[in-house]
């Protein structure tokens, strides 16, 4: 160390323990943009670290002691089409990196397919991953003292997982959502499919609906050759699932957010444009460095209820409601469920994109793709295009370029005609869900819905049913109650696609779900999810009964049990008994030791658990 930098270090620095997340406060001289990697590389501190470096790849002493080095984090793994090309996404980052002066420094982290696992044992993984994703890139990029972070995320719980470990490590950063995926098309069907007709073909198929537009068994076609023909043909290729599911939701919500460039969510995995993107992010986090624009900056409130206002807009996943709570605890920004139900309240639905709808993103994106949406709902009042973002703009100016949507398309209604007034997630409160619960109501279900309860303590025992055309339409309206799905009880809060989707696809109109665990963003029909607290933990809705009346309305934003009172529901209380855990050793039983409930986004490092 030179005898200038020896003056001005701290001869003690215990900053980090009156911080949230550990910092590093010494800043190189002469403003360059190593101010993290030059802990290790100035002068001859740390000569391990440098020799270790040099067998990585510096060159030489010049590229030691003055180039920034950027990690590119990519959530890659073969066997999985949204994540599958990520790995070469990164490559193209890091010769972009380079060729602006850094030290590129690729690394990856894990992730699961929930498409793959859903409706089996595998899904219960699903959520942690999020956790896993946060923790391993907070991890490197910390320990290995980079100087900004490009994350590459493709699936689910990977956009919050790679979010929630920029507001961690509060380096420069940008995200590169790896794309959505191209449409299929079933030649038998006659239309444009996507995963999710996989599971409502399933429940078709179980209650005998399913068959070729030629008719079931003419040409020699069987259902069982219709489903096969979906089978091969819902998933063409590279990218994520191609509806406004869960991984569309929160790719075009951190968009609104500034976290990403502009046209990010809506760039198709195999387009040139995405390839662009990934060489463009190298001069972008270059600028965010130069400018010292840290997520934390970024992740205001305001840009948090843009995020809100896109979701309700865009017919959104209700995971997004989980991710969104637990992104904004990890950057400490107050945003609370009933933030997200006053903004569901006063934003409009208007986007005609599956699930309810008829359109994808591959479909937005040849309309004008987010951006487009960003400008006319900045235009209107609706979106903040004041919040600053990762280019070194805002967001206003951002989009200001862009094309406006094309005149005469489909896919977005103007805010004078929207599908719904107001927004399709609702956030629900009564005797069965007194801290919360979440809805999926677009409207074309109905606003109000009344049944008599049909109670299965775990998802397996409904989809078994379904299979099996236990549920009859002849049964009159039924609330069908799956618990012991939580974050603990799950444990993993697992998605419960197969079940909406059987229901869906069995035409099962007479029927509304309800469960502490969670929906698949491609789940539609009558739904609510997250309900709090759970049943491993007691809450109400582990009392409900066979037969009891249960009542959702959109409206009044109420889920009740009708005709139990609260002396019978203390003598079901009185009997209720915790089952043991569903596991006891391993990540999920880790995992349900330290989650909270859902109404906080079902996180492990709760900021007031401390």
């Amino acid at each position: 160390m030179s005898s200038t930098e020896e003056s001005n270090a701290p001869a003690t620095d215990f900053s980090h323990q009156s911080s949230d997340y550990i910092q590093f406060p010494v800043l190189p001289p002469g403003g360059k943009l190593n101010r993290w990697s030059h802990k290790l590389t100035r002068e001859h501190d740390y000569p391990g670290a440098q020799a270790m470096l040099y067998a990585a790849g510096v060159p030489d002493r010049e590229t030691m002691k003055n180039a920034p080095h950027v990690g590119i984090a990519t959530v890659w793994w073969e066997g999985n089409p949204c994540n599958t090309h990520l790995l070469d996404f990164g490559k193209i980052v890091k010769k972009a990196v380079e060729k602006q002066g850094m030290l590129g420094w690729q690394f990856n982290t894990v992730g699961v397919s929930d498409a793959i696992t859903m409706g089996g044992e595998g899904m219960r993984f699903s959520l942690q991953t999020r956790e896993i994703i946060a923790d391993s890139i907070e991890s490197v990029t910390c320990a290995q003292h980079h100087d900004a972070n490009i994350s590459i995320p493709g699936c689910d719980k990977n956009m919050p997982g790679v979010v929630m470990a920029a507001a961690r490590h509060d380096r420069p950063f940008i995200m590169i959502y790896g794309g959505t995926i191209r449409k299929g098309y079933s030649a038998l069907l006659e239309q444009p499919i996507n995963i999710a007709t996989c599971y409502e073909a399933a429940g078709a198929y179980a209650y005998g609906r399913l068959q070729a537009k030629c008719g079931a068994g003419e040409a020699g076609r069987t259902p069982s050759d219709v489903l096969e023909d979906i089978e091969r043909h819902a998933c063409p290729g590279a990218g994520a699932c191609g509806g406004m599911y869960t991984a569309n939701t929160m790719a075009t919500a951190i968009e609104a957010m500034g976290l990403s460039l502009p046209g990010s969510s809506s760039f198709p995995a195999n387009s040139p444009e995405k390839a662009r993107e990934c060489e463009r992010a190298a001069e972008a986090v270059k600028v965010a460095m130069e400018k010292d624009l840290r997520p934390r900056r970024l992740m205001t409130r305001a840009a948090f209820e843009n995020a809100l206002v896109l979701t309700m807009v865009l017919g959104g996943s209700t995971n997004g409601v989980l991710h969104f709570l637990a992104m904004a605890n990890t950057a400490d920004v107050a945003l609370t469920l009933d933030d997200v139900g006053r903004t569901s309240n006063r934003v409009p639905f208007l986007a005609d994109l599956a699930p309810s709808g008829r359109h994808y993103m591959e479909d937005l994106y040849r309309v004008g793709g987010t951006p487009a949406v960003l400008k006319m709902l900045v235009a209107a009042g609706l979106v903040d295009g004041t919040i600053m973002t990762v280019t070194g703009r805002t967001l206003a100016e951002n989009v200001a370029s862009w094309p406006s949507l094309d005149p005469g398309q489909t896919v977005i209604r103007p805010l004078s005609d929207p599908i719904k007034a107001t927004g399709h997630i609702r956030v629900l409160r009564g005797n069965m869900a007194p801290g919360g619960a979440v809805a999926k109501i677009t409207g074309k279900e109905g606003l109000r819905f009344t049944g008599a309860a049909r109670v299965f303590d775990k998802e397996h025992a409904l989809d078994a049913a379904l299979s099996a055309g236990a549920i009859r339409r002849e049964d009159g309206n039924l609330v069908l109650i799956m618990r012991y799905e939580g974050p603990k009880g799950g444990p993993g809060m697992p998605e419960q696609l197969r079940a909406s989707a059987a229901v869906m696809g069995a035409g099962l109109t007479n029927v509304a779900l309800v469960t502490d665990g969670r929906y698949s963003g491609a789940s539609h029909g009558f739904i609510v999810g997250h309900v709090v607290p759970e049943a491993a933990v007691g809450g109400p809705i582990a009392l409900v009964r066979d037969g009891d009346r249960v009542t959702i309305d959109a409206e009044t934003n109420r889920i009740d049990m009708v005709d139990v009172d609260e002396e019978e529901m203390a003598r079901r209380r009185a009997g209720w008994k915790a089952p043991p855990p569903y596991v006891r050793r391993g990540v999920l039983a880790k995992y349900a030791r330290l989650v909270g409930d859902a109404s906080h986004g079902a996180v492990t490092d709760r900021a007031d658990s401390w």
